[in-house]
């Protein structure tokens, strides 16, 4: 079995050390790339509407993730609450863009590594992180705790890429799989529709970081991702993620053998139904044609979403589980053929 990189830190103190360094980093909040400068120890809240302990919605074992993280047992998701964008087509609107007393419940940084423990007795393959950008240091307290009571899956950090580069580099040898979604590649775009300054530098400046701490993926010989890093896409109507842009970025600057997740999976919801630009689901051609930038770069190597993806992939968190009785499409390779091991 593979043994995850944080294992490392934790025996020789080091893990330990990060976390309380990454939480003094609260008491004038500079965890993700807004720098609100929040006393967040003091649970004086910033952009991201959270204090000094984690908000959860829910931990669950998921089998909507890429084939590589779900494997027969799932992967295990923790969704955290509250957000440090707002995308007005958020499709977890319901735990990131709540008012106050509508979002999910703070839990103690025990319950959070309780969790985690939780999730590997259920036989899940790996912690996966849900919009951690917000609660980094939460989690690596967590996650001190949860070494301690036997962790041993490796971790996912499943991002916006909104997050902060110095904030990253202390997760170096923590992460074992990166996950970060890239957005746009227009800054306007980014303004508008999720109120993200400067998203374009700081997204592809977080995922450089993510692609030197971890390299290409490799997965064991169950075909299951081990370490590596994985670029979602999210194709947006109108061309309003700029994907050609984005996946010339990735080839040329990462490498066209970066693994990439195509998403066909959006669709109005949120504030989105009242933006004239957003207020329809992505039509076939404009999803194809983002497929087939895929062949003109030479990138080979990831999954696509099944184009149908739109209609069944509609989480609701007001159930116990979010994605129960949903039928969740599977991704497949580009030239669909599955990942062949690293």
């Amino acid at each position: 079995m593979h043994k995850p990189s944080y294992l490392t830190l934790f025996h020789s103190g080091e893990l330990h050390r990060r976390a309380d360094l990454l939480e003094q980093r609260l008491s004038k909040c500079v965890i993700c790339p807004r720098h609100c400068e929040a006393n967040r120890l003091a649970n004086v809240e910033g952009f991201c509407q959270s204090g000094h302990r984690p908000l959860v919605a829910s931990h669950v074992a998921h089998f909507g993730e890429e084939p590589i993280l779900v494997g027969s047992h799932g992967s295990g998701n923790i969704f955290f609450g509250s957000c440090n964008l707002r995308c007005v087509y958020c499709q977890n609107w319901q735990i990131s863009h709540t008012q106050k007393g509508e979002r999910p419940g703070e839990i103690s940084f025990e319950q959070l590594a309780d969790m985690m423990i939780d999730l590997q007795n259920q036989g899940c393959h790996n912690i996966n992180l849900v919009s951690p950008s917000h609660f980094v240091a939460q989690i690596m307290k967590a996650l001190v705790l949860a070494c301690e009571q036997g962790l041993r899956l490796p971790l996912v950090y499943n991002t916006n890429a909104y997050d902060d580069l110095e904030t990253l580099k202390m997760l170096r040898g923590v992460i074992d799989i990166y996950l970060p979604d890239l957005k746009y590649a227009n800054d306007q775009n980014a303004i508008k529709y999720s109120q993200a300054q400067n998203y374009q530098a700081i997204s592809r400046q977080a995922i450089q970081e993510m692609f030197n701490q971890v390299g290409l993926l490799k997965l064991d010989k169950q075909g299951l991702s081990q370490r590596g890093l994985i670029v979602r896409h999210l194709v947006l109507p109108n061309g309003l993620a700029d994907s050609r842009e984005s996946l010339t970025w990735i080839a040329q600057n990462l490498s066209p053998q970066v693994n990439i997740s195509i998403m066909s999976q959006y669709y109005p919801t949120n504030k989105a139904t009242r933006v004239p630009l957003l207020s329809r689901k992505i039509r076939e051609h404009e999803y194809w044609e983002v497929v087939d930038l895929l062949e003109e770069l030479k990138m080979e190597n990831g999954f696509l979403q099944e184009f149908e993806s739109a209609e069944t992939y509609r989480p609701d968190f007001k159930r116990n589980e979010p994605f129960d009785n949903m039928e969740l499409l599977s991704l497949r390779a580009p030239k669909g053929e599955a990942i062949s091991s690293v």
